[in-house]
Order: structure tokens, then C-alpha cells, then sequence
């Protein structure tokens, strides 16, 4: 196990690990209030260890949460557009031809859609909840998955036991299935891993707009509410930024090292 795998994997295990543990130590509820303890430092007085917000409410606590919601909208909105772009860039990729053409076309558009756009529309119709959340971003994650499966695809169906199962009336679904998916697995790995960074980027960008999942806690939320009393209280945005750097950092060595695993070409 190299040096990038002992880094990322104790970054994200320490993270996680003390997301869960952490609030059960804690005295606090993330909804409790103090007044007598407004915008307080980090301080083991009261075990604010991360201080308080402008409520007085335990910034830990809340930061841990923050923690479970964004991973878990990492994963779920990952897992959604894992599932279309591997089906979408694998049909593309297979099938060639016209109906490649126009199937990746059709990506092209949907990459000239304005992000933030499209999710005020769905906020505006169908009101800010998690499965929304994880539509919106599985909905525009999925783009770059399709093209590097269809890239993979496109050099897989000219391989000999594709054609060969070609030649022997395999349908077309099940060559795919049985042939060319398992044989992505080392790309779908590695952009799945490196994706989760840029996963939990995108739902604190809209936590911080003020488009999260509703009442629930999340890093971006937390970052929004920091900025109002930055410079005299810079410990309310200190901490939910920080988290967002060092675990952004954690998924993206792990995919590194993956890729260095993954890829013979690299070894």
C-alpha cells in the first residue's frame, strides 16, 4: 500500500468516522440554542470545540451533520449518474454509427445547459428536497461518465471476443452486459472515486446559493451562514470550508491512486 492510499483512505476514514462518532460525544443537539454563548470561539469550555454560531448553536455538532448529508448526496447523486452514464455512453458506444451521432449530440446540448439554471427550475417546480438534490446532480454528473464509456466501448466492440460473441448471434444487450461493462470497471472506478469530490463541490455550491435540501444541515449551508461575520468571526465558515478542502482532497488522491493501480499502462 503506497503513501496516496495510507493518505487518502485516513483522510476519509477519519472524516467519516468522526461524523458519526462525534455528535454521540457531544452534549449538544445541533438545534439547540445558547444565547449567553453567541458567536463564540472554539473553546472545550461547554464543549464548543468548534465554537458557536450566531445563535449559539454548536458549530461541532452541526459540521458532523453536515459531514453524513453531504456524503450521502455524494454517493446516491454518484450511484444515479454512475448508472445512466454507463447505460447511455455503453448504447452509444456499441450501437455506432448515426445513432452514436445523434445520442452524443444530445450530450453536447445538454453541456451547453446552464447548470445553476437548471436547478432553479427544479427547485421552483418541484420544491428543494433530497431526492431532488440528487436528480439535479446526477442529472448533470452523468455527461462526463457517458463520454469516457462510450470512448472505452468504442474500443472494446472491435475487440476479438466481442466480435467473436457477435458472430455467434449474442444479442446485442447481452454482449454488453456479459462483455463490455465488466471490462470498464478500472475507468468506472476511478472517475466514480474522483467524481465524488466533484459531487460534494456541486451540492455545497448549491447549499451555499441557498438551493440545499431544505432544513438539513450541509457544509455549504454552514459556509453561507459563515460569510456575514467572516472577518470578525472567521471560525463559522472556518471549519465547513476546511472539511470541503481536505475532503475534496481525500477523493481525489484515492482516485489517483486508483488510477495508478487500475491502469497497466501506468505500473
Amino acid at each position: 500500500m503506497n503513501r496516496g492510499m495510507k493518505v487518502s483512505g485516513g483522510i476519509l476514514l477519519g472524516i467519516i468516522a468522526v461524523a458519526f462518532i462525534g455528535p454521540l460525544l457531544s452534549p449538544h443537539d445541533y438545534l439547540q440554542t445558547d444565547f449567553d454563548a453567541l458567536l463564540q470561539g472554539p473553546t472545550s469550555n461547554d464543549f464548543h470545540i468548534f465554537g458557536t454560531d450566531d445563535l449559539g448553536r454548536d458549530l461541532f455538532v452541526r459540521s458532523m451533520l453536515g459531514v453524513q448529508v453531504t456524503i450521502l448526496v455524494a454517493i446516491v447523486a454518484s450511484a444515479v449518474s454512475l448508472l445512466i452514464g454507463v447505460a447511455y455512453g455503453a448504447t452509444a458506444g456499441y450501437l455506432g454509427g448515426r445513432i452514436d451521432a445523434v445520442m452524443m449530440r444530445f450530450v453536447d446540448t445538454l453541456y451547453a445547459l446552464p447548470f445553476i439554471f437548471f436547478v432553479i427550475l427544479l427547485m421552483v417546480a418541484f420544491e428543494r428536497n433530497f431526492l431532488l438534490i440528487f436528480v439535479a446532480i446526477g442529472a448533470i454528473n452523468w455527461l462526463d461518465m457517458a463520454r469516457i464509456v462510450r470512448g472505452q466501448t468504442l474500443s472494446l466492440r472491435e475487440r476479438e471476443f466481442v466480435e467473436a460473441a457477435r458472430a455467434l448471434g449474442v444479442p446485442a444487450h447481452q454482449v454488453m452486459r456479459r462483455h463490455v461493462v465488466p471490462n470498464l470497471l478500472g475507468p468506472l472506478v476511478i472517475q466514480a472515486t474522483t467524481g465524488l469530490g466533484v459531487v460534494i463541490l456541486a451540492e455545497s455550491t448549491l447549499s451555499f446559493l441557498g438551493l440545499g435540501p431544505g432544513k438539513a444541515v450541509s457544509w455549504g449551508a454552514l459556509l453561507d451562514q459563515g460569510t456575514s461575520v467572516l472577518l470578525r468571526f472567521p471560525h463559522v465558515a472556518l471549519f465547513s470550508g476546511g472539511a470541503i478542502a481536505v475532503t475534496v482532497l481525500g477523493f481525489n488522491l484515492m482516485g489517483d491512486w486508483l488510477r495508478d493501480r487500475l491502469d497497466p499502462r501506468l505500473r
